[in-house]
């Protein structure tokens, strides 16, 4: 009679489990929650401390009372029933806890499994809804639950995993060609598969644009939160970024990418190759380290690694060779160094690294007076960042050396614009700027004038000596006894008068007015400009015979005598 009473006592229960209302639709959500399937049984509850995993099997133990393990059934089953009400009412968290419990009492019964995913899914938590479709539909391999199919097909979906979301829901058609929810998700599925297609031609034909936009209607087309983006859309969003040239977008969507997948080789090795275009090759390098140690063998890593090291150690031999001023040298090491880094769309065009490669280039180009190629380089460098202060103080000053003074003057303000925002820059840097601004303004003005450096064929950055050498030539050349012209003879005395003396040269470069024929003496040297009683005379004793006392006579001596100032 006791295993009688026994044996009614264990059949109520289940049915008491079966009446168990499962079927009730939580607002906002087409899942439906489940009850338990007749056919269960009763797993051996974990050990005290060391909950089961969801999908394990039970150990082998000895039989317990069958009172015991119908007790375990009817608990399991009033806390789902506590977590269907909650779910009912939108406590998704709670309900989730109360899934929690029941499945840790029974870890076989997949209806608690895909309630809990329902859950999940309500919160938009994909990923763990995924993980618990998946084990019940393990569970339910023998007899295929298309409720539970479908919820795994949405999971998929909502991961940006088409192709497994198409398979699993070709399973559901074949079990039920009419499903209309699986016929809607058809539809999503095919659209996505559509999307992503269209990315990847576009991408392959380097149309970034079209990649663009196939990627946000890929986005527009999951419900998962933005934590639960696939990796791989993470990559390609950082990729296109990187091909507009937006650094601080690029920067943003990496960091983002690597707080998520902070153990992804491929993330790690991304991030890298953006720190290095932005210039910042040490740490880039210390990322594709990183990335190496969790795959000695990434290939990518492996040569994104050798690329930085390599340019890292030409762009400092160039630096080195510029400070010793063996400029050709370091012309060479620059040269080496922008051809690794290279100009590929897909790397936004060599970024700031290149950028900065082809401003330290013009700066030496200037150096040996190329200017024409030096504006070719700091052009470049600007197109690919038009904030370095740098770069427009070095096109300012290779335009005034090519005499476009106007584009110097716009250069240098520019500059001084920069400078001040950037929060590196040194007052003195910004006290320099505004002098070569001054200079750069004068130098307009005189170009509407007279240019004494142009006059004299030199350049304004020319030495005491150079001065004197070149009223030397530009004397002989002009003087009206060898038959030169007289006004251009007195514009090379004038200008020699300004030039040769350091207190009225500043003053010139600075736009102030010098006129080479005020009274500019300077140490009793008179209206030649500074040249000594005997650098005279070594002069004209060139004109055949034309000796100083004669040049340097009285009124009735040369038409010219006129234009000094004695």
């Amino acid at each position: 009679m006791g295993k009688n009473n026994k044996a009614k006592r264990a059949a109520k229960a289940r049915a008491e489990a079966q009446t168990v209302n499962g079927n009730d639709t939580a607002a906002g959500t087409e899942d439906s929650l489940e009850q338990a399937g007749p056919s269960s049984s009763v797993p051996t509850p974990p050990k005290s401390g060391s909950p089961s995993p969801a999908n394990a099997t039970p150990p082998e133990s000895a039989p317990r009372p069958l009172e015991e393990d119908d007790d375990v059934s009817k608990r399991a089953e009033q806390i789902k029933e506590k977590g269907n009400q909650a779910f009912k009412a939108g406590k998704y968290q709670e309900a989730i806890g109360d899934y929690t419990k029941a499945i840790e009492l029974n870890p076989i019964e997949p209806a608690f499994l895909t309630n809990r995913a329902a859950s999940y899914m309500a919160l938009k938590r994909f990923r763990p809804a995924l993980d618990d479709c998946q084990q019940a539909a393990t569970l339910q391999a023998k007899e295929p639950s298309v409720k539970t199919l479908l919820r795994l097909a949405r999971c998929q979906l909502a991961l940006g995993s088409a192709t497994p979301a198409s398979s699993t829901l070709n399973t559901v058609l074949s079990l039920d060609p009419k499903n209309a929810q699986a016929i809607q998700l058809k539809k999503k599925i095919s659209d996505l598969e559509g999307h992503l297609k269209s990315f990847k031609n576009a991408r392959g034909k380097k149309d970034w644009g079209m990649a663009r936009l196939a990627l946000d209607k890929c986005l527009q087309g999951i419900e998962s939160e933005a934590e639960e983006v696939p990796i791989e859309w993470r990559v390609w969003k950082v990729e296109l970024e990187l091909t507009k040239g937006n650094w601080e977008n690029a920067n943003s969507s990496a960091n983002d990418a690597l707080r998520l997948h902070s153990n992804s080789p491929e993330v790690l090795t991304l991030r890298g190759l953006v720190l290095f275009l932005s210039g910042k090759i040490q740490q880039a390098i210390t990322h594709v380290n990183s990335a190496l140690r969790f795959d000695p063998s990434h290939g990518p890593a492996m040569r994104l690694r050798k690329r930085f090291k390599e340019v890292e150690r030409l762009k400092d031999e160039g630096n080195t060779h510029f400070k010793a001023g063996r400029h050709r040298d370091a012309i060479d090491k620059y040269t080496e160094a922008l051809e690794l880094v290279g100009a590929a769309e897909e790397e936004g065009k060599g970024g700031q690294i290149r950028a900065t490669l082809l401003s330290n280039r013009a700066t030496t180009l200037v150096k040996i007076h190329e200017h024409e190629r030096a504006l070719e380089d700091t052009n470049i460098s600007l197109e690919l960042v038009s904030t370095s202060f740098k770069a427009l103080r070095t096109r300012g000053r290779i335009n005034i050396a090519l005499e476009k003074f106007e584009d110097a003057v716009r250069d240098f303000k520019s500059s001084i614009e920069e400078a001040q925002k950037d929060g590196s820059t040194s007052d003195a840097d910004v006290k320099a700027l505004r002098s070569e601004l001054k200079k750069a303004e004068a130098a307009l003005k005189r170009s509407k004038t007279k240019d004494y450096y142009k006059i004299l064929g030199l350049q304004r950055d020319c030495t005491e000596s150079d001065i004197k050498k070149a009223y030397r030539r530009e004397s002989l050349k002009h003087h009206p006894d060898k038959g030169g012209d007289e006004e251009k003879f007195k514009l090379v005395v004038e200008a020699h008068g300004v030039l040769s003396d350091p207190a009225r040269r500043e003053r010139y470069d600075l736009g102030e007015d010098e006129d080479g024929t005020n009274d500019g003496m300077s140490g009793g040297m008179g209206g030649m400009g500074g040249m000594s009683q005997a650098d005279l005379a070594n002069l004209f004793a060139q004109f055949n015979g034309n000796n100083f006392s004669n040049f340097s006579g009285g009124r009735g001596g040369s038409s010219y005598h006129h234009s000094f100032s004695f």
